[in-house]
Formats: C-alpha cells, structure tokens, sequence
C-alpha cells in the first residue's frame, strides 16, 4: 500500500478543519493509500508560490524522505502552478483533494459511460497542469546562430514546446471525443425516462451525502417489497462505493408502485468537473417526482453533510423538488426503542437493521399519490380494458358485478378519475373537477 502524507491548511480558524482533515484521511483511505502522517498550519492567507510557507515545505520533504512516503496529498485545492513548484521541491507526486477525488472514481468506475465521465473529468483537471510537466525537454528553441538560420531565433520551437501543443492538442481532441459519446448516452438515458414516464409510475431518487447509506437502503426495500437479491446495488463501508444510477422498481403490492434510484454520493468540495461530467446521470434526481436525502444522523457533521447536499442539488437545478429527510443510522445514537420516530418531514430510522421501513415507505406514498381520488365507476362489460388498467394502476377498494356492468370503488389517480367520468356514479364532485380539466 502507498504512503503518504496529509498536508492541510486552516485559513482564518476554520471551525471545521479537523473534520476536514478526517475526511481527507478516509479519502486516502477509499483509495487504498495510508496516511503516514499530517501536517498542518495555521494561516490567514495562502502563500501563492506553494500554498504552504516555505518553511514548512522544507518540512514535509523532511518527512517525505524520513518516512519514504510515496506522494503527498494536500486537503486543498491547488492551482497548476503551486502544484508544479511543491513537486519540484519535495521530488515525490502532490495531489490535492479533487485530485484524490478522481482518482477514487477512476478506481470505481465499472459502466462504460461512468468510465467515459471520469476520463473527461481527468482530462479537463489535467489541461491546465500540461505546463512543466515535460522539463525533461527543451521548451526554448536556439537563437540565430543554435542552427536556426536567417530569422529563425524568432520562430523557432523547443521539443518541449512541440510536445506540450501535441499534448494540449490531443486532450483537446479527445475531451471532445468524450463529449459526443456522452451526449449519444445521455440522449439513450432520456429516452429511458420518457419511457419510464409513459408507465405514469412516478419517481423516487436517493440523494445524500456520499457514505450516508443511500445503497443500504435501497437494498433493504428490494429485500421487504420485492424479495429480489438479483437486483441489488454494491453496499460497502467506503466512501464513493457505487457511481452508477440504479433505477429499481418496488411493488408494496397495493398497486402504487414507484421507481427508486440510487444515485451517486456528494462531498464537501465535490470538483465541478465531476458534477459537469456526471450531470446525465445526476438528471435522475433533476426529474424525480420526489427525493429521499439519506442522511448519517450518527455522524456528529451531519448538519455540514446536508448543507453540502442541499448546495450540490441547488448547483444541479434539484432544490425544488419535495424531499424527505431520511435520517439513517440513528440506532448508533438513540435508543431502538424510540424508533422510527417520524417528525414532519423526517424520519429517524436504520436501514441496515430494517427499523422505520414501513413508516417511511408511508410517508412516500403520502406524498406521491396524496392527489388521488376515491372514485366509483359503473363500467359496461364491454369496456374490459378500463377495468384491467384500474385493477393494475389503481388501489381497488371493493369490486362486483352487477347486472349492467362492473361496479369497482378505487383510490386512483387524477388522470384515472379523469378517463373514466362517464362511468362514475360517485356523488363526489372530484371526479367530475378532473375530468374536465382532462378535457375528455
């Protein structure tokens, strides 16, 4: 395993550095790097050659060299130039925390189009830093009298430089290449939705904090509704396990049905590369009709943990969308017997102990099916279609058949109520509301 070192610096007395520092130490950790030591100072501003005073730069090469540390990883973010300069003066690779944060998704990208979306966030973290990164090669081509005949001391350009535009050259290409693949994926993925939307189920998408047990929780529900093992999701204790959206279907068997998705994991300082790069598959949550922001009420920053969420969904145009707080993990810290303990819009559970599942899965079909109607419909033996559909989209509170036709009580969708008016024998005035603005 590699080793490093953890450099971080607390500007203006950040409240919230250690747990900043902790984090990045499980970053690491997520990669498969151990952290040899931590560094850390205290400044009011960053010093612009290397981010760190120079005194504490000869620090850390010090540190590097006495305990034969692999790289250095930096909890801020670094410009091309401070990287290039610390890499000069400490002879081993420094990262900063995007750099760490695509690395681990490298690592875990297992579909083609999440390969294809960290490749471009790569590459886009990469352009900037091509500078210095051929030192091996002359970037000055020789004056007049280097072989460059009449005029050519102005013109002329080091292997270096060549290479660099090569280099600039091909990501360019390439980032491009990217760019209309993915947007062949993303046009599939739409088309995926349309059709998912054609089956009027409505939607449900996972969001949270990455580690919070968004996957946990989807598999529980698979395990209670579907008692499908097949279909589950990767669920390990690590930052960033799963990268792909899931999109599952779970059939409380009442007839209301809902698609879940799980999507991927936010942090603080997640790269906006990777939020550009992942944005078709973070679309999941853009067109929910609800989202479940799974928090760990157990982890003490949890509150920080949802701000971060409830930015990265403002960033992707999601933050109106209604949303339940699904305080996961609470059995660490509260007694079992206090749970689930629902207060508004939040429910304090465990998925992983199965404790709330049924409360929750009550609390979202409130809100997604809190506008249907009870209707009752005196259907003609002749219209067999519109009982079936009412049998398969509806919850049928009572079926018989009369002399006339099929007389069925259900609690059904607008739409529904909508369609079939002109069989409904209910006094009610909802049916007959919504079926005008149906304009049937």
């Amino acid at each position: 395993m590699q080793k490093a070192i953890l450099v971080g610096v607390n500007l203006n007395e950040n409240l919230d550095f250690d747990h900043s520092m902790e984090e990045l130490e499980n970053l690491a950790e997520a990669c498969e790097i151990e952290a040899a030591a931590q560094i850390v100072q205290n400044l009011p501003m960053v010093n612009n050659a290397f981010y760190i005073g120079t005194g504490k730069v000869e620090e850390v090469k010090n540190l590097v060299s006495m305990l034969d540390a692999d790289c250095v990883i930096f909890d801020n973010s670094l410009t091309p130039s401070q990287q290039r300069n610390l890499q000069n003066q400490l002879e081993v690779p420094v990262w900063d925390r995007t750099n760490l944060i695509l690395e681990i998704f490298d690592r875990r990208a297992r579909t083609k189009e999440a390969r294809l979306q960290v490749e471009s966030a790569n590459l886009q973290y990469l352009l900037p830093r091509l500078v210095g990164m051929r030192d091996a090669l002359s970037r000055q081509g020789g004056g007049a009298g280097a072989g460059g005949g009449a005029g050519g001391g102005l013109s002329n350009k080091g292997a270096g430089e060549k290479k660099l535009e090569l280099d600039r050259r091909r990501i360019e290409k390439r980032i491009s290449e990217l760019n209309r693949e993915l947007k062949v994926m993303e046009k599939d993925r739409e088309t995926q939705r349309k059709r998912r939307k054609e089956s009027e189920l409505p939607s449900v998408a996972l969001v949270g904090y990455t580690n919070a047990g968004k996957s946990t929780l989807m598999n529980k529900m698979l395990d209670i509704w579907m008692g499908d093992t097949e279909k589950k999701v990767l669920e390990k204790d690590m930052l960033f396990a799963t990268l792909d959206t899931t999109v599952r279907r779970i059939s409380p068997g009442d007839n209301r049905d809902f698609l879940l998705s799980d999507t991927v994991g936010f942090i603080s300082q997640l790269p906006h590369t990777l939020v550009k790069a992942f944005r078709s598959t973070l679309e999941e949550a853009c067109t929910a009709d609800l989202l479940l922001q799974v928090v760990d009420f157990s982890d003490p920053h949890h509150r920080e943990q949802m701000e971060v969420t409830q930015e990265t969904l403002k960033e992707l145009q999601a933050g109106q969308i209604p949303c339940l707080y699904v305080m996961n993990k609470a059995d660490l810290v509260m007694e079992e017997s206090e749970l689930p303990k629902v207060l508004g819009d939040r429910i304090y559970l465990s998925a992983k102990q199965g404790i709330g599942l049924a409360e929750l899965l009550e609390l979202i079909q409130k809100k997604l099916f809190g506008d249907y109607r009870e209707c009752t419909f005196l259907i003609p033996y002749t219209d067999g279609a519109a009982v079936s559909r009412l049998q398969e989209q509806a919850l049928v509170r009572s079926i018989s058949y009369e002399a006339d036709g099929v007389l069925i009580s259900v609690s059904c969708k607008e739409s529904d109520a909508g369609r079939y008016a002109a069989y409904a024998v209910s006094t009610s005035d909802d049916a007959e509301t919504a079926f005008e603005r149906e304009g049937a």
